[in-house]
């Protein structure tokens, strides 16, 4: 993340703390590797010497073995081979020795001229080419090889895969797998805004000097103040969105499978289709090609028709059949390769549309096929065998990752793997809720039923057994999978070689909660009891242990912070633990040792964990903790078990520190600095301990005395050195403990009160600061949701950080949080009651139940009536007897009777009981006069929670006299899925080491470091994913700043295209690309662009939020300083006006950017000619300036400049407009100067409201900035091993400061990840 701060040397590290895992190690690498100077940023924390501790062993021997074969990864040189294929001219094409031969087939079925083709070998010199080798292991194949395409004779498996790949042709501009969510398409509108105009081949390349040609006029809807709030335009329709009809019909023949005798002459399947022209044609594959045959409808003759048109291609047989199939297929693919490869790629995981415009139904052959075969289960690649998940899984773990290839070899395949689980799981548990699966215990009760379906096994969330009874019954059953969720996800991250744990997704479906899980081989075949050799399945009545799992979890212990410890078994016999008693260990049939059940990873949240005779620290009690939640399964998070580590290792290093500053007098000037100077380091993975165990080998008796009395103040578990850890089994019921211990345990619940008070005391007012100073920018639920977690605060605490908003001095600077709090709340809870509102409907009823729910949660008619399917009315008794048994309750039309007073009075009270929070609205439109919401804001937020799709459509939410929604309304219902996400841990190292590159000013080299990740992100995640999103941006506003706008305009295209696809078209972050794009869309002299791209972004934040947040300010600056450089002077006022309100409100009156804000109105007002008005807000302007700076600084200085300025201008007019008056119209006049604004100032002035500032520097001033860099890198170097001091001399030197103008980035989070 690129903090915000307010240094102007651009040496000065801001270090956001973000997983310094192995900082120092890959920084290393990466010096290695890149052949330059680096600098680590270490101002901040100095996350080095305890990772140099820890990662010594491991850390030398990567950079040893890894290295040659690093710098051939990362500097790996392409060749270029010709390829001969039929029927076209030979073409060149650029290959690299890492790919594998399959993807020269990739290539050639995406290229225009040779996408028809799906069955082909590649030969080299008459030899067939391996599809699985690498180009680099093919002898003779070099610079200029000549590869040739051979058609290969069909299988019917070939055939059925060329016809699906010329149905994804066909349908390869056609929206509706977008909107309905499948196969991982997703949308983007980019390209309906920008018209392909962006970069070097834009169609049309504006400079300013045509600006006559821009219309600028904004929409209605876009102006400061309007009250509409359209949705149309949320995904705007363009002309050609009904792409071209190349077939009408395309589809398997009734005729199939081939009968023995045609078989025996190659029939494969036969196809019938239905051209353009409307000609009826029936088709056979055939292991030679496809050719046109005599069969129709109702008669079966295969013989070949005459004239044949025996093709390799279904294309080219359908092009010399039908003349319009042959000009609109051509035009279609000329169109598909047209579009920006982003377009087209699919996403990793599957993003949903809360909207959809109504789309046609049209007939497809392959998606009915695939309704009907589960298509997920039989791979193309594995044929005709279901896919082994937990053995992919596991296998990829297995892989080796001693060096760089290594490792990204095998967090690719780690993540290849996933994500085509978590889509298996969706679509299996989607199966599940709509009762197409067979149960395996299909006499039990249906909330009891457990399935298996193409290898994946689902449980439904409810509590069967009375698992959970006494942890809170459905409610705990609820959300133990979550938690569990989160525990795989912390133990994949410490990824111990030799443990492992299950792929895990959690899916919620039509009101149900689906855990889905991979199979431990074996396990079906046992009784639980059997199997478990490693805790406890009776949550501690009987626990049992192993010595192997003892030692596997004894390595995750210090990373995860857990204590082992001892329990008490049914028989008062000791047992240790290295985990909590409900982890499970079991070794499956493969012989691997897995761990399930890991939903008490994390300690006990106790201010939502009443226990009997325990007192809460008073920070705690203070806020009226602790509360009795819905269930006894409350944690704390992993960030706020690492950030409450992290601050009492300050608080630990402080004590150390102070004590032995005491004792200096009595001689003991060395160790003093042995302890302070660690105290940089960072505890994050508990590296920390070492560091500190080293530290108290050898010191004197008296030194080890005040680690001892450090240790115990701080809680540590040791007494040589600093090692807080938790025991989660602290107050878990059943779970005993040996009277021995009592000490021990009265120390760990001590811990735990205190990271309680931790949450309270500093986590919520740091949110609350860094939400203040607007460091955090959340515009709607999601991005809300991800800045509370980030610092460790639950969902649960949401109602106290309302509540502290509203207590706060600075409640106007917090008006945003505290709406979007509120409307979080509401919408939360009003998803809670939706939830059990869709248990109790049966499918043929679930359009009109939503409806109903969204009419009485948002529409302001007051009686809405359920319509009920109309046969469920007639024939209810007949139809109950044979009725099959479903998992709602028995009445299926209770949900009918709801109404809006109802429903409110449920959230009202939902939000009292589950955050403890008061509503006081009886009705939705209360509560938007009340907390100042928007209906539209609201519907977005539920839509998004619950997976619902409605109509693209215009809704009237305040008709008094027809309901808002009808069932025609309520397109579709999505799953909620929940998963883990692998991450890429060595790009993710190379682009933090980037950043801190950046924010130390080194340009230059931050540049080379950022593209490196970009290269092994897309070796790891493929070309599409949010976190190569964040490196684009950076990159793009990387070659800004270093002057390349043309570089930058084009990696922040990628970038907003990459954030529609992979977030959301209404995503926050795409917000944001959307107005870095504008600004280089400007910079390129793309005026018209530039507006369209700032206007979808204020439609966006609009809709999303609406107009009263910090960040509008900063849009309607921007789009005022356009207007204003096309001259359009009114409009320009209507917005800066609106962003000076905005900046008054959420930043002071007193403050720069409302300053800044007074100077840009007054500049619009001295182009109009109005100098009164621009001398009043130049004026306030230069006040601010002068109290904030005095009156010697520059920015005071030019304010008074252009004050003066501003008054000559003033008194010229007045003296002419006198002159006017005496003399009428034969007065002499002197012409005036009007002030057209010029492109550079505008374009300076866009720079300086988006927090790039260019910072002349003097020599002098230069010389101090190379001395502080050299200082730090000795500072630093003297804990580095020898290794890297031999290579540290003299960096720093070779940086970006050579010129006489330094560059410092004063952004928020904009360029951050």
């Amino acid at each position: 993340m690129v903090s915000k701060t307010d240094e102007t040397c651009p040496a000065a590290a801001e270090d956001t703390g973000e997983g310094g895992e192995r900082g120092c190690d890959i920084k290393r690498e990466a010096a290695h590797s890149s052949g330059m100077p680096l600098v680590n940023g270490d101002s901040g924390h100095s996350h080095t010497e305890a990772e140099d501790h820890n990662e010594k062993g491991e850390g030398e021997t990567r950079a040893d073995d890894g290295n040659d074969q690093e710098v051939i990864v990362i500097q790996d040189t392409g060749f270029t081979v010709k390829m001969h294929a039929p029927g076209i001219e030979p073409f060149d094409l650029q290959v690299s020795p890492q790919e594998m031969v399959q993807e020269i087939h990739q290539v050639l079925m995406d290229r225009e001229d040779t996408c028809h083709r799906t069955c082909f070998s590649l030969q080299l010199e008459g030899n067939v080419l391996d599809n699985f080798s690498e180009l680099k292991s093919i002898e003779g194949l070099q610079e200029g090889s000549n590869l040739k395409v051979v058609e290969e004779p069909y299988t019917v498996r070939e055939a059925r895969i060329h016809v699906r790949h010329i149905r994804d042709l066909l349908k390869s501009l056609d929206p509706s797998d977008s909107y309905n969510g499948v196969d991982c398409n997703s949308l983007s509108f980019l390209s309906t805004f920008t018209e392909g105009d962006l970069g070097e081949n834009g169609k049309r390349k504006r400079k300013g000097s045509e600006l006559e040609q821009i219309d600028c006029t904004p929409p209605e809807h876009i102006l400061p103040g309007s009250k509409e709030r359209p949705l149309l335009i949320l995904q705007p329709q363009t002309k050609d969105a009904k792409p071209l009809q190349c077939l009408k019909v395309l589809t398997m023949s009734g005729w199939n499978p081939p009968p023995g005798n045609r078989k025996m002459h190659g029939d494969l399947m036969y196809l019938y289709v239905v051209t353009a022209e409307d000609r009826h044609v029936s088709i056979t594959a055939s292991t030679r090609g496809f050719y046109t045959n005599q069969s129709t409808t109702y008669s079966f003759n295969p013989k070949p028709a005459n004239p044949s048109f025996l093709s390799h291609s279904l294309v080219e047989l359908l092009s010399q059949i039908s003349p319009t199939f042959k000009k609109n297929f051509a035009a279609l693919q000329k169109k598909r390769v047209q579009r920006h490869p982003f377009e087209r790629i699919a996403t990793p995981f599957q993003v949903y549309s809360w909207t959809a415009p109504a789309v046609e139904h049209a007939m497809d052959c392959v998606r009915a096929e695939d309704a009907y075969t589960s298509r997920l289960g039989y791979e193309e690649h594995i044929p005709g065998q279901t896919r082994d998940w937990n053995e992919e899984l596991q296998t990829t773990r297995e892989l080796p990752r001693k060096n760089l290839p290594d490792r990204l070899l095998r967090e690719r395949a780690i993540f290849k793997v996933h994500s085509d689980f978590a889509a298996a799981a969706t679509r299996g548990a989607m199966a599940v809720i709509d009762g197409n699966v067979m149960a395996i215990n299909p006499g039990e009760e249906t909330k009891m039923q457990m399935f298996i379906w193409n290898n994946i096994f689902f449980s439904l969330g409810f509590d069967v057994r009375d698992h959970y009874k006494d942890l809170g019954g459905d409610n705990a059953a609820y959300v133990a999978p979550t938690n569990d969720l989160n525990g795989v996800r912390a133990y994949n991250a410490v990824d111990v070689e030799g443990l492992y744990t299950l792929g895990t997704v959690v899916v919620d479906y039509r009101g149900y909660r689906v855990t889905a899980q991979s199979i431990i081989p074996g396990i079906l075949e046992r009784e639980q009891e059997q199997s478990v050799i490693y805790g406890s399945i009776d949550f501690g009545k009987t626990v049992v242990s192993h010595p192997k799992y003892l030692e596997l979890l004894e390595k995750t212990a210090r990373p995860l912070k857990i204590q082992k410890h001892n329990v008490l078994n049914d028989k008062s016999e000791e047992v240790e633990l290295c985990s909590s008693v409900e982890c499970k260990g079991i070794i499956g049939n493969d012989s691997r040792h897995y761990i399930l059940d890991l939903l008490r990873t994390f300690p006990p949240d106790l201010n939502f964990l009443p226990v009997e005779g325990e007192e809460l620290p008073e920070e705690c009690t203070n806020m009226g903790f602790p509360k009795e939640h819905r269930h006894r399964l409350s944690c704390l998070r992993q960030e706020l078990i690492e950030a409450f580590v992290e601050h009492r290792y300050i608080v630990f290093m402080k004590l150390a520190a102070l004590q032995l500053m005491q004792q200096k007098a009595n001689k003991q000037e060395k160790e003093c600095p042995a302890v302070t100077e660690n105290g940089g380091s960072s505890p994050a993975d508990g590296n920390a301990t070492e560091s500190s165990k080293a530290l108290s080998e050898d010191v004197d008796p008296k030194s080890k005395e005040v680690i001892l009395n450090a240790c115990k103040a701080v809680g540590s578990i040791s007494s040589t050195s600093f090692d807080i850890r938790f025991n989660p089994d602290i107050f878990s019921p059943g779970v005993r403990f040996h009277d021995n211990s009592c000490d021990e345990v009265e120390k760990q619940k001590q811990l735990l009160k205190d990271a309680a008070a931790f949450l309270i005391s500093c986590q919520i007012p740091s949110l609350i600061k860094d939400c203040v100073d607007h460091t955090v920018l959340p515009m709607d639920g999601a991005t809300l949701a991800e800045a509370i977690h980030q610092r460790g605060i639950n969902i649960r605490y949401m109602a106290k950080i309302v509540e502290y908003v509203s207590k706060s001095q600075a409640r106007q600077q917090l008006d945003h949080i505290h709406k979007l709090g509120i409307t979080e709340l509401i919408t939360r809870s009003a998803k809670h009651i939706f939830r059990t509102y869709l248990q109790g409907v049966e499918l043929s009823g679930l359009s009109a139940a939503i409806s109903h729910f969204l009419n009485c949660f948002l529409s302001s008619f007051p009686n809405p009536i359920a319509h009920l399917p109309t046969d469920e009315l007639v024939s209810k008794k007949k139809r109950n007897k044979r009725k099959a048994r479903h998992l709602g309750n028995v009445d299926n039309t209770a949900w009918a009777s709801t109404t809006p007073q109802e429903l409110w009075k449920n959230i009202s009270n939902e939000t009292k009981s589950y955050f403890n929070f008061t509503i006081e609205c009886e009705s939705v439109d209360q509560a938007v006069e009340r907390y100042g919401l928007q209906k539209i804001s609201l519907l977005r937020e539920i839509c998004v929670k619950s997976g619902i799709q409605i109509l693209l459509k215009e809704y009237n939410f305040d008709s008094r006299h027809r309901p808002t929604f009808t069932e025609e309304d309520i397109l579709n219902i999505f799953p909620v899925v929940k998963h883990v996400n692998p991450k890429a841990s060595d790009a993710f190292h190379f682009f933090q080491s980037g950043q801190s590159k950046v924010q130390q000013g080194f340009l230059k080299e931050g540049c080379e470091l950022i593209n490196e990740a970009l290269n092994l992100f897309n070796n790891v995640y493929g070309a599409m994913h949010v976190e190569i999103c964040a490196c684009l941006r950076l990159l793009a506003r990387l070659n800004y700043i270093m002057g390349d706008n043309n570089e930058a305009l084009n990696n922040q295209q990628k970038a907003v295209l990459m954030s529609e696809r992979a977030l959301g078209v209404d995503h926050p972050n795409t917000i944001q690309e959307y107005m870095h794009l504008a600004l280089y869309c400007f910079a390129n002299g793309q005026l018209s662009t530039a507006l369209k791209l700032l206007y979808r972004s204020r439609y966006l934040l609009i809709l999303v939020y609406g107009e009263d947040h910090p960040e509008m300010a900063l849009l309607d600056s921007n789009i005022g300083l356009v207007l204003h450089g096309v001259m359009e002077y009114d409009l320009s006022l209507r917005f800066l006006e609106s962003a000076l309100t905005i900046n008054g409100k959420y930043h002071g009156t007193k403050s720069l950017k409302v300053a800044m804000s007074h100077h840009l109105v007054a500049r619009v007002y001295d182009s109009k000619a109005e100098f009164r008005s621009a001398l009043q807000h130049e004026k306030d302007g230069y006040t601010i300036y002068k109290n904030q700076f005095g009156e010697n600084h520059e920015k005071t200085k030019e304010s008074s400049e252009y004050l003066k300025y501003l008054t000559q201008q003033a008194v010229a007019l007045q003296r002419t407009m006198n002159e006017i008056y005496k003399n009428g119209s034969n007065a002499s006049i002197l012409p005036l100067k009007f002030t057209a604004p010029i492109m550079s100032s505008v374009l300076e002035q866009l720079n300086v409201i988006n927090g790039i500032l260019f910072i002349p520097l003097s020599q002098k001033e230069l010389e101090n900035l190379k001395a502080e860099v050299h200082r730090r890198q000795a500072l630093h170097d003297t804990f580095c091993i020898a290794e890297q001091e031999n290579s540290a001399e003299g960096t720093g030197t070779e940086s970006d400061h050579g010129k006489s103008q330094a560059i410092v980035e004063t952004s928020t989070a904009q360029a951050s990840a």
